[in-house]
């Protein structure tokens, strides 16, 4: 049961333990809690089980207690991190999570289009801001960017983390990264097929994964930026397409 003090987190996913698969904390054991909604629908998005809202039937709205507890029950109370995903989850109250984590020495992860603030941001470990390129069809407010920089009161490990898929896409990167000189960035070529929802077993062109990382490498390399970190999807890799993993 939730109340106002206490509101429910919509929650789409728990699984775990796994590794982190991309971006800062890449092969790091973690607990996924995976959060239901976004305000952002891109064209390639990879998890729409938990953005479309035609599967919100699925979503779960559970009291910070119970997210908890199923956290603690798949890490057998050992302390591990603990990964806030989405959808996007800037837009849950995670809060409360946060400080019973913390007070029982779990650490928490949040990645974020960027796109909505939250004053509990200061309270995480790690803060990955992930704005989304042209690929995706959506368009970035850099003022609303700020905001979750300026929220975040420079208190987490904070990181930019790009995906690409075509030359706009890179040139994209290296504006953003341009903007935002103090935060590491890492750039991840994008799954060009992404599963639909419930198709574990959907077809994924790892050849062409592989064919855009070779890509993005040689573009780094070539343009000497020497700053940018070249990093795959280690999931999609190991696993494909499949969930819970």
């Amino acid at each position: 049961m939730t109340c106002a003090l206490h509101p429910g987190i919509r929650v789409s996913e728990i699984f775990g333990p796994t590794i982190q698969g991309e971006g800062v904390l890449i092969g790091l054991p973690t607990v996924f809690v995976r959060t239901g909604g976004c305000d952002y629908r891109c064209s390639w998005c990879d998890s729409l089980h938990a953005v479309d809202r035609r599967f919100r039937h699925d979503w779960e709205m559970m009291s910070p207690d119970a997210v908890w507890q199923k956290v603690i029950a798949l890490s057998g109370g050992q302390p591990v991190m603990v990964s806030l995903s989405g959808g996007n989850p800037a837009i849950q109250p995670l809060g409360q999570l946060i400080d019973r984590g913390h007070g029982e020495g779990y650490r928490f992860a949040l990645e974020t289009q960027g796109s909505v603030s939250k004053q509990w941001f200061a309270d995480l470990d790690v803060l990955v801001l992930s704005p989304k390129p042209p690929s995706s069809e959506m368009t970035t407010d850099w003022a609303a960017f700020d905001a979750c920089l300026e929220a975040a009161q420079d208190k987490p490990q904070m990181a930019l983390k790009l995906v690409v898929f075509d030359d706009d896409d890179y040139a994209y990167a290296k504006d953003a990264a341009a903007r935002y000189p103090q935060l590491p960035v890492y750039l991840q070529p994008g799954n060009h097929t992404p599963p639909r929802p419930g198709d574990e077993d959907a077809f994924i062109d790892m050849a062409g994964v592989m064919r855009r990382m070779e890509w993005l490498v040689e573009k780094v390399t070539r343009d000497r930026w020497f700053e940018a970190r070249v990093l795959p999807q280690l999931h999609v890799l190991l696993w494909g397409n499949k969930r819970g993993v």
